[in-house]
């Protein structure tokens, strides 16, 4: 994981400076202890890298990270997957419409989410990457982990050095997305 990020943070310096520089400052492991306790979880290691290289972006920056979405700071993360889960039972009457499993690392601003799945819902596969949306009711599971989707945002750079679009959407061929209705 280390590795991807590194390759990532090279990307973004160089194709998206401005960006870059509303990358929030990492966490540092006490902070992400903290944040453990406080909310009762345990930071899977990938996901855990990912905020011990950046914490998310600047609430003032409305730019995309991946896939039309923000880069959530982890408190708030586990801010709205507590909200989030609150709701199940009386907000949310569907099985899975959110999951108590899903912890949202990237947000579009509109209530949408992509999340990262503790218990592998749908699937299975623990730490897979997943689509929530607030008014629509498939959960399409986009990546193995989180290692794959970062990977696939690495290579979308590669292939667009020249030609950034900062509306676009990673991909990844190998069978993904994998669709999943609710309700």
């Amino acid at each position: 994981m280390e590795k991807i990020l590194e390759t990532l943070d090279l990307h973004i310096k160089k194709l998206r400076p401005d960006f870059y520089s509303h990358l929030k400052a990492p966490l540092a492991e006490k902070d992400i202890q903290r944040l453990e306790k406080q909310y009762g979880i345990r930071i899977p290691e990938d996901l855990r890298a990912l905020y011990r290289w950046k914490n998310g972006q600047a609430s003032d920056c409305y730019d995309s990270f991946v896939n039309n979405s923000m880069l959530i700071p982890l408190e708030e993360a586990l801010d709205i997957a507590q909200e989030m889960t609150s709701m199940i039972g009386t907000d949310f009457e569907i099985e899975n419409w959110w999951n108590e499993n899903w912890l949202p690392i990237f947000h579009n601003g509109g209530g949408d989410y992509i999340s990262y799945d503790l218990k592998g819902i749908f699937t299975g596969n623990k730490g897979q990457i997943l689509e929530f949306w607030n008014r629509e009711n498939d959960r399409n599971v986009i990546a193995d982990n989180l290692g794959d989707f970062l990977n696939q945002l690495n290579q979308y750079y590669e292939d667009h050095s020249g030609e950034f679009d900062e509306f676009f959407t990673v991909e990844n061929g190998k069978g993904f997305p994998k669709r999943f209705m609710v309700g």
